[in-house]
Formats: structure tokens, sequence, C-alpha cells
């Protein structure tokens, strides 16, 4: 399997947001939400497309908002909509009844996915059918038409199911998507021999009454009438109560595909059960481990992505697979209902209407687009790491494996849980090596590192920060796996990403897959700045012919150094989930752990790949101080000169004063240093690669015989940029002098971006 096939496989399993469950998916303003529903349900109203609606959007903690418009009734005599009215759920019914239906007989042994439908119904066969699977039937892609001859009169399930047994494919079953209620109405059936009860009495039994559904089911009685939205007119009659589907209505209102009839609050406890990982309250309907297989997403002949009877991304999801991205999943019905859940957020949306009453011409897609991208603007999906996804697919790539984890204190899910310890826990995993970083284990050393033992799992821990900054061959023998899960910086000389890539070749030389856990680039993926480096001075602090800020995550560096240093590692990222490449740390829910001992902010973070690029010379950049990066002296250095001559080059988003600080280690520890301090005001426009240069300009015309230049070659990288600076060009034309080489480089890094 080619690298590209890989890593898009993988991203395809990462987009699932199957049981995960985001920890801190933050609430929207209900006001403001409340505020666009109105509007667009009214405006809906107004142009004449449904006669009124109940709009529901909960959490997997309850319902946060629910609100009612317009006419439940508009004859015989109006009636007023309100939160409680019974719908016509239509299609639905596949994913509510019949769908659950299948995955708990599923559970139970009693039917398999990928056995063939006559295994449980023989007579199915005949006509061409017996090569069904009951997963063709789920996924829409048996081959059978869409619908029972609609020309024909039938009445009973009988003669359904003699029509059913006289259908014939008309395509091979795999080779195309016909979304089909004839796929239901046979899944109906398969429900009913299995079972032994009919499929009214199996969905009572064993979805609506353990749910709490208690306004749930087929053929409402007449009690419920008045609650009942009228749907449509046939022969001249008010359809009012009785099941509006024509296979439906004519098979006594029981079906596979349509059929049941409900309220928006008994679709919302259905929901939370679905986000809860199949339980609400005490009461478990499927295991999580079914849900996740239920609605992971199937890509079908063209294009269409579906899960087991559930809908992702497909022309009849009305735009609300769009709006809410690709973790989501949910339903539609021909009456105007939907049910859409998106795990990421943590949310759900219902919308009912009864847009076939009065006159058969409404339309509710509007409305479930407007809804949908209302909802999906107003909740900000959490981040989720490569370690989030990998463990919500329960860790199946490396299920059976002997794994080594390159990680530090960085490495952690969004609940603080180490990714050593999951994975040493994780049931078919055999965590068998550590291998640490510059840093050490807890991101806490300076220095050489030892190897030792983890405390915690008492794996072996080796070091590649002592005596070898590689991976020995021995090391790698009888792995079958390593796994990196560890916070990059964002600057090219953070030495994280050298090792990572010395660990890839490694993993090449002996034939082991590597699997990158990806995590943000804290200082945004979307800068691109600085001197790329000159390709003869590669080194541990400059592993790639990278630009300073290189803008892209630990995953997508590991696949370019993978890709253009011929590296050929069988190499698979693990992409994050909700991560927009525009977003500073900060502006994730994720929670900051410093990478390694001085960089202990977002703003230090920011202020690194500009003020790191002189500390080769005789300053002081505030390590061994309370601000690392934030500070920058000597003891020869006179502060309110340096400030002054820095403030008078206006360098957008930074701002400069004079200051005195003592480190306690590192360059001139316990001298004091005169210099300056670096206050960012607007990290959007600080370009800090310039920033470096603005610095070392400014040093080595004051300080001439102190500043070494040459001292910064190495983190600059680029002998052109040094030797400009020597020769007094202005920095913002030695910056713009880096134009043509950070095109090459963005062009080369396109091929492997993963992100927004």
């Amino acid at each position: 399997m080619s690298l590209w096939l890989r890593r898009h496989l993988l991203l395809g399993l990462a987009l699932l947001g199957l049981g995960v469950t985001p920890a801190f998916a933050a609430r929207p303003d209900m006001a403001s939400l409340a505020s666009a529903i109105d509007t667009a349900v009214r405006e809906e109203m107004t142009a004449g497309h449904i006669p009124g609606a109940v709009v529901l959007v909960g959490d997997r903690d309850g319902i946060l908002y629910q609100g009612a418009w317009g006419l439940r009734r508009v004859f015989p005599d109006t009636a007023p909509m309100t939160a409680d009215t019974i719908f016509d759920l239509a299609s639905l019914t596949k994913v509510l009844v019949t769908t659950t239906a299948i995955m708990q007989l599923v559970e139970r042994g009693k039917v398999h996915l990928e056995a063939p439908v006559s295994r449980y119904w023989p007579a199915f066969a005949a006509n061409g059918k017996a090569a069904i699977t009951v997963e063709a039937l789920l996924t829409h892609t048996s081959g059978l038409r869409a619908d029972l001859d609609r020309a024909r009169r039938w009445d009973g399930a009988a003669e359904a199911r003699a029509l059913l047994l006289a259908e014939a494919p008309v395509s091979p079953p795999g080779e195309r998507f016909r979304y089909s209620d004839i796929n239901f109405l046979v899944l109906g059936e398969v429900v009913r021999r299995v079972s032994g009860l009919p499929l009214d009495r199996y969905a009572a039994r064993h979805i609506f009454r353990p749910l709490g559904m208690t306004d749930t089911r087929f053929v409402p009685p007449a009690a419920w009438r008045p609650r009942i939205a009228p749907t449509d007119v046939q022969d001249g009659m008010l359809r009012w109560g009785k099941v509006s589907d024509p296979a439906a209505y004519h098979m006594g209102g029981v079906a596979g595909h349509a059929g049941v009839f409900g309220t928006a609050a008994d679709l919302a406890r259905f929901a939370r059960m679905l986000l809860n990982g199949g339980t609400l309250g005490k009461r478990r309907m499927l295991k999580a481990s079914t849900i996740t297989r239920m609605v992971e997403p199937h890509v079908l002949p063209g294009g269409t992505t579906r899960g087991l009877g559930w809908d992702r991304t497909s022309p009849y999801a009305g735009g609300q697979d769009t709006a809410f991205g690709p973790g989501s999943y949910g339903h539609t019905g021909y009456t105007g209902t939907s049910l859409w859940v998106d795990p990421n957020r943590g949310c759900y949306l219902i919308i009912l209407t009864s847009r076939l009453h009065p006159d058969g011409k409404g339309d509710a897609r509007p409305l479930r687009r407007r809804l949908a991208e209302a909802v999906a603007a107003a909740w900000a999906p959490p981040v989720l790491t490569g370690i989030d996804v990998l463990a919500a697919q329960g860790f199946a790539p490396l299920l059976g494996k002997r794994v080594a984890l390159l990680t530090n204190q960085t490495g952690v899910d969004r609940q603080g849980h180490r990714t050593a310890d999951l994975l040493s826990g994780a049931a078919g995993v055999h965590l068998a090596l550590l291998l640490s970083p510059e840093h050490g284990p807890a991101g806490d050393r300076e220095g050489r590192v030892a190897s030792g033992t983890d405390a915690a799992t008492g794996v072996p821990i080796l070091s590649l920060y002592g005596s070898s900054r590689r991976p020995p061959p021995e090391a790698m023998a009888g792995l079958d796996a390593i796994v990196i899960d560890i916070q990059d910086a964002g600057a090219r000389f953070y030495t994280y990403a050298t090792t990572m890539a010395y660990v890839l070749e490694a993993a090449a030389a002996a034939h082991v897959p590597v699997y990158v856990l990806d995590r943000p680039n804290p200082i945004t993926a979307t800068a691109v700045q600085g001197p790329v480096l000159d390709a003869d001075r590669r080194s541990f602090t400059g592993y790639f012919a990278l630009p300073v800020r290189h803008g892209m995550t630990l995953g997508e560096l590991a696949s370019l150094f993978n890709a253009e240093n011929n590296i050929g590692a069988a190499l698979t990222v693990v992409p994050m989930q909700g991560y927009r490449r525009d977003r500073w740390y900060d502006e994730t829910d994720l929670h900051w752990i410093n990478p390694s001992p001085n960089l202990r902010s977002v703003n230090e973070a920011t202020l690194y790949p500009g003020v790191a690029l002189i500390e080769g010379s005789a300053v002081s950049v505030g390590r061994g101080t309370a601000t690392p990066f934030e500070v920058v002296g000597a003891p020869w250095i006179d502060g309110p000169a340096l400030a002054d001559v820095l403030q008078a080059r206006a360098i957008p988003g930074i701002q400069f004063a004079p200051a005195t600080f003592t480190p306690t280690a590192d360059r001139y520890a316990g001298l004091p240093c005169q210099g300056v301090r670096l206050t960012v005001t607007d990290r959007t426009t600080l370009d800090s690669p310039l920033l470096g240069v603005e610095l070392a300009a400014a040093l080595h015309r004051l300080y001439p015989q102190r500043f070494t230049l040459d001292d910064t070659l190495g983190l600059i990288g680029s002998k052109a940029t040094v030797e400009a600076i020597r020769s007094g060009v202005d920095p913002r034309a030695i910056a713009a002098g880096w134009d043509a080489d950070l095109a090459a480089f963005k062009a080369l890094r396109a091929k492997h971006l993963l992100y927004p």
C-alpha cells in the first residue's frame, strides 16, 4: 500500500468521531443560536416551504433548546404546532428501528452482517438474490430497485413478502449505491424471522420501552390523533394518523423502511443513547463497539459515504453532512423529518416538519441546511489529537503487535492519560519499549539523559539524547510497530522533529511500520517564515531544508521527511480531528504542557523561532529566568540603548522595553544582565524570524566585538542571511530575499498538508 493511500486511509478512520467523548465540548451561546433558529424557521414558513416545525438541539446530558412554530394542522381546522406534536417519521424508521434491531441481533450472534440474507430467509435467494448480504442491504449496495412497483395494487404483509421474493437485482451487489426502501423492507422481515417477533412488537419491547420513548410507535392509537401532524392527501382524503409511505400503508403501517410515529423529545432520548456509547441512564441498548461499527464510514461506488443504515455524506443528507463535517451522521425522512448527530461536538439536531401538508408542495431541505449550519457554527468542536483518535479506534492498527513508543510528558490524551499508559493497558497491544527525546521522559532535563525504566509501566526507556541519538538495530529487533506521540514547537531547530526522523530511518531499515499520532503546531500551521536551511548545514538542529517557521504539524513533517528525504518507512499518520491549521494552541481546548523546560507558554513558543536564533552567540535569552525567550540581555549590554534601537525599528507585533535580570542557570548564571523585555502585541502579524534578524542586526551594530555573528549561523541556518546582516543590509530587505526559497518550500509542503 502506498504512503498516500495509507495516510488517507487513516485520515478516513480518524474522521469517524466514533466512541470519542470530548471532555470539553463547549456549549454555544444558546440565546444567539435560538435567535438564528427562530429566524430560519419563520423565513421558511413565510416562503411556503413548511406549515410549521419542531426543532430540538441537545447534547449527551439532555435537551438544550426546543421550539415549536406555525401550524400543526391547516385543515379541516387549524391547530397550532406544539413541542409534543407527533410526526410521521418516515425513513427515520430505517435507523430508529430496523438498523438498531439488526445490530442488536448481530451483538447476540443471531445475525452476521457478511452472511447472505438467504441464511435467514431461504426463499429470498430466488431470482438472482443469493449473493446479497445483510451488509449490502444496510449500505444500499444490494443492487435491488428503489421501491416496490406502485402501479400494482396489493395489500397486506404477506403480499409484500411475495413481491420482495419476486424482485431481481437490477445491478450486481456492490456495484453501485442505490438508496432503496426495498432493502429495509427485507431487513424488517429478517428481524421478524430471526427474533420471532413482528417488527412493531420487537421495536416496542427492545427499543422504545427501554429508552422511555413513550410517544413513539408504529400504528398510533386513535387517542393520539389530536397531537399528530397530518401528512398529505391521498384519494381526496387527509392522511392523518396513518403512515404516508405507500408500501408501509399497504402493509398495515408496519414496515422496515417507514411507519414509525414519534416526537422530538423521544428522538432526543435515542440520540443521547447514541452519543453515550449505546446507553441511556442505566439501560444499555447497544455496545459502544457496535455503535462504532454501525456508523463508521463506508465509501461506496460513486463516492457516497454511508454507515450501516445511517447516512454520512450523500445527496439525501440535505447539507447537514457538510455543515457538521466528516465525523457526523444522521438520516432524513420524506415527510420532512431529520435527525443528525455530531459526536465531535457532542450534540444532535432534530427537525420535524410535515412538509407535504397541506398541498404536497413543501420542501424541508432549505431548513435542514440552514439549521445545521447554525448549530454547527455555534458549537466549537473539540480538538482530538492522534492518540484520542487511535483510542477511539480501539487501537486497531496495533492489535497483536509489539510496540515501541517515542514520547515524553506531552504524550497524553484529552483527559490527561499518558499515551504510554493507554498503550500498556490496551488489550492486544504489547508495549515493549519507550523511546525518549531531548529533555528526557518528563521533559525536565537539560544535557544528556540516561536510559532507564518507566516506573508506571515497568517498560524500559531508551534515551535518544544520551550515548546515541538514533535507535540501534538491536532496539528494533522483535518490534512490529513504532508509535510517535510528542508535541513539537513549530520551529525548524526544535530537535523532536529530528529525533522522529532518525526513528523513521531506523524503522525503514528494520522494516517496522511507524504510526505518528499528530498534535497541533502551537504557533499555527499556517505561518511559513524565515530563511530556509542551507543544504550543507543539516544537523541535529536542522534535519531538512526547512524555513525557521515551517507551518506544519509533526505528522505532516513526518510525511514530508519520509517522502522528500527518501526514507521509505511504512508510515501512517493518524491525523487530529476538529483541528484547523490557523489555530494557535490556546485557541484549541487542549491543555498546555511544557514541551521542554524553557517553553512554558504559547507566548514563549511564539517568540522562540525569533529569539532563539541569536542564542548561539554571547547573550542570554532568559534561560534560567521565569520568562525564557521574553528577555534578551548580557552583562555588557546597555538595556535602554538597545531598547531604543529596537523600538525605533517599529517591528510589527512586538514592543521592547529596558530590562534587568539575573539568570539562575545557563549562560551568565548568577550575573546581572541588562537588555530588553519583549512584549508581543499582535502575534498574527509578528514575523518571528525577522525579529531574530532584527535582534542580531542591532546587537552586531552596537556590540561587534562582543556579539559574535558567526555563532548564530547554526540556528539561522543561512550563510547568505548572516552575511547580509554583517554587511548592514536592512533586515526587512533580508527578509524579502527569502521569498523565492519560501515559495519553493510552500509548493513542496503543500503535498503533505492534512488540515483545512
